[in-house]
């Protein structure tokens, strides 16, 4: 079963095969665990609110339809419950107004560093870059996380995070320049 669609996976569960589960857990355990961390404040809150995501999964096996992917499901579980850690904290989901900027990012993939000053400046770009995401509003810096982490479409964020894909696309977008500009490429 290896082979298998996460949807295929996820019926399996619904019908008794724990192994399914084990197969879905371990494919996406850390993208939604990266999502959360990059989310809340403490690796802490993180576990807990991954593990809560997890039980969540569990307990609606049996209500599970396919009516999209496995993971737009998955990730609408995954937002559903740091709105209501938000909201428990006191704090809201609002996007901002005054978002601007056309610019978009292509995303590339760095080889491995030999030298040593590129593994320092390496270093230096990513702390700034998890400085800059962490400044991001709160919409921009999910679209930015169910993109990157999640793998999801601009439809599929908009989907679980029960938005139109217009403004999913522009969370995305202005997430991405505010990124590029914080290390520089902008």
């Amino acid at each position: 079963m290896p082979d298998a669609s996460d949807e295929e996976l996820m019926l399996a569960y619904a019908g008794g095969d724990a192994g399914a589960f084990d197969m879905l857990y371990a494919r996406h355990k850390g993208p939604v665990f990266r999502l959360m961390l990059r989310s809340v404040k403490t690796r802490g809150e993180a576990e807990e609110l991954v593990q809560d995501i997890w039980m969540r999964v569990i307990e609606a096996r049996e209500r599970y339809v396919r009516t999209a992917k496995f993971t737009t499901w998955l990730y609408t579980v995954a937002h559903n419950r740091l709105i209501d850690h938000w909201r428990k904290k006191g704090l809201t989901v609002v996007a901002p107004d005054n978002e601007d900027g056309e610019s978009t990012v292509e995303e590339g993939r760095a080889g491995p560093f030999d030298e040593p000053h590129r593994i320092v400046e390496a270093r230096d770009t990513l702390a700034t870059l998890e400085s800059a995401l962490a400044a991001l509003p709160v919409a921009q810096r999910e679209a930015f996380l169910l993109h990157h982490e999640g793998d999801m479409t601009v439809a599929q964020i908009a989907e679980a995070t029960g938005t139109n894909e217009e403004a999913a696309k522009s969370r995305l977008r202005y997430a991405m320049d505010k990124l590029r500009k914080a290390v520089g490429d902008g």
